[in-house]
């Protein structure tokens, strides 16, 4: 454990499991105090409490909360702000994923897959920013795109409009708020091996290592570390980007067989 966010708080949503669940455990371990948000109620506390205790610490708080709404989003920035006084870091990590051809694809598919994505991650940003604007705090957004806004993929059509539309919202963001010191960056990840993709396919990580330069696919601390990195001092002039983390596959972009 370490102490290079001790007295920060973070805020990161859609933490239940996978990227998020790395994320929060990551700040948790170099010290800072961390709201854990995830749409099931259950599963937020249960990740906190896990953190906590391998930590042998209380850092983690968890909160339910339904990112597409914004109703909730206020209301769990308004807890938190009222129980720790600031926020520094916010980290929009939460999204679905609703896969489908573009011919077939149906407007309550397309509409939740906004909601969560696009308007979830305005909003939850527009929420942390107005505390550390209100508070003068010099804080770090994060906001979680994907390599399918930089490239193509069959199916995903709706899922990657959201994703590049993530990546223009770090750089308008970041314009908007550079005069109050806060930095809004983007991250991109490749393949990355979680509790969910390893649901897709049996060989998720064989298949997907095999078609990257570094012949590894992502692990969940691969992209824990860089969020730790946008929200540390070291980062401070590095604004409006979207860090692409996938061991060089947008280089050439193939799919595994049959994906």
């Amino acid at each position: 454990m370490g102490d290079k966010f001790a007295g920060k708080v973070a805020l990161v949503t859609g933490a239940g499991v996978g990227i998020g669940y790395a994320i929060c455990r990551s700040f948790a371990m170099e010290g800072a105090s961390v709201a854990l948000n995830d749409v099931d109620g259950t599963l937020a506390s249960q990740a906190a409490a896990q953190i906590n205790a391998e930590l042998g610490i209380e850092r983690v708080i968890g909160y339910a909360g339904d990112i597409g709404d914004v109703s909730s989003i206020r209301a769990m920035v308004a807890d938190i702000t009222a129980r720790f006084k600031h926020i520094d870091v916010c980290v929009a990590n939460a999204g679905i994923t609703l896969f489908g051809k573009f011919l077939e694809y149906e407007p309550a598919a397309f509409d939740r897959v906004m909601n969560v994505n696009l308007r979830g991650s305005f909003f939850t940003a527009q929420a942390a920013a107005r505390v550390m604007v209100d508070r003068q705090i010099l804080g770090r957004i994060i906001l979680m795109s994907s390599v399918t806004g930089v490239q193509a993929m069959l199916g995903l059509d709706a899922y990657g409009i959201t994703k590049a539309g993530i990546r223009m919202m770090a750089r308008s963001l970041a314009l908007e708020l550079g005069g109050y010191g806060i930095t809004v960056n983007a991250i991109a990840p490749g393949a990355t091996v979680t509790e969910r993709t390893k649901q897709e396919t049996a060989n998720y990580e064989q298949d997907w290592a095999a078609l990257m330069p570094t012949k590894h696919a992502n692990s969940v601390d691969d992209i824990a570390s860089a969020v730790l990195f946008l929200a540390s001092p070291d980062a401070k002039q590095i604004t409006g980007q979207t860090l692409v983390i996938d061991g060089g596959w947008t280089l050439y972009s193939p799919v595994p067989p049959g994906y």
